[in-house]
Order: C-alpha cells, then structure tokens, then sequence
C-alpha cells in the first residue's frame, strides 16, 4: 500500500505531508498532483526536494506523468515508477515515440517510407511493419494500426526504462541522459 504525498507547489506542505506518511510507515509513497498543468520547471522544482525526503528503500512513484524527458529527468531525482496513458493515448492517435524522437506516421512524408519506424527498436512492430504501411493504417483508421503503434510505444517504454536502470547499475546515467537528447 502506497501513500501519496500531496502538498501542490507548496514545498513546507509537501513536506508535512511526507512525514506524516512516512510515519505511519506505508510500503512506498506516490507523489501525486503533479503533472496536472503546471509548467514544467514547477514540476521539476518539487522533484528537486520531494524524493530526497523519502525513505529511499522504499518505491517513489510519480504519478500520472509520463513524458520520455519527463522520465528521464524524474528518474535522475529519484523517482522509480511511473504510470501514464501517454503511450497509448499517443499510439492511438498516431505519434509514435522513437530513439530519434516523435514520428506523426499521419504525415504525409511516411505515405511511401519502407523503413522500419524505428531502426533501433526490436519491437514487433519495427520487426515486422514499415512507416508506409502503419502510415496507411492511421490514415484508414484501422484497429491494426492502434494496436501496432501501441505495441511499439509500450516497448519503446520498457526499454527506456531499461536502458536507464542499466545505466544506473554501472554508474553511467549522466551519458545516457546526455546521448538520449542528443538523439531527440
């Protein structure tokens, strides 16, 4: 049972509201009402202070965002879990995350590209299915495509994920956060 830290902007309030969870002695503690329209920097800001004042040997997780920078920068302060509809939600309309960054396959300009989505994907998708054809099936509206294109971001995801706690094993997450926006 997770406990969910609450306190807006507000960094005293936070605070309060972590402690009296951490004293009733919870399994892992959310932090939630983040990611509900407030910029980016503000986010960031109570991600500077809010994971420290955890248990680190208990879970932290952010909820409700799910950006892959958003990831990238919430793991960086601490953050080890996630949940967001962004891959699905995202898949079924058509903009597909890939190393390289957003693909809108609605777009014209994948009508008639035989590539892989993404070259460095080992997904189902990327294995099996070129931009032309997920850009036809988006185009057409067909079941096929939502559910290909969520098949891809859900792996895209995973293996974000991956990649980071790899990185964190072998002590080399500030090159991966560097070539991953190198790369975007």
């Amino acid at each position: 049972l997770f406990g969910i830290v609450q306190g807006g902007m507000h960094e005293d309030l936070r605070g309060e509201s972590a402690q009296t969870l951490i004293d009733i002695g919870f399994d892992g503690f959310a932090i939630g009402g983040l990611s509900v329209g407030e910029p980016k920097v503000e986010m960031m800001k109570v991600l500077d202070y809010l994971p420290e004042q955890l248990p680190k040997d208990k879970p932290r997780y952010l909820m409700g965002v799910g950006t892959p920078s958003d990831l990238v920068e919430s793991v960086e302060r601490g953050i080890d879990m996630f949940d967001c509809v962004m891959p699905t939600r995202n898949a079924r309309n058509g903009y597909l995350f890939t190393s390289v960054g957003v693909v809108k396959i609605r777009n014209a300009q994948y009508k008639l590209d035989t590539q892989p989505l993404d070259e460095n994907c080992n997904c189902y998708t990327c294995r099996n299915y070129s931009r032309s054809y997920l850009h036809h099936l988006q185009r057409k509206n067909e079941i096929l495509g939502a559910h290909l294109n969520t098949t891809h971001n859900l792996y895209y995801y995973q293996d974000l994920m991956k990649q980071m706690r790899t990185s964190i094993e072998k002590n080399t997450f500030t090159n991966f956060k560097k070539e991953f926006y190198e790369q975007q």
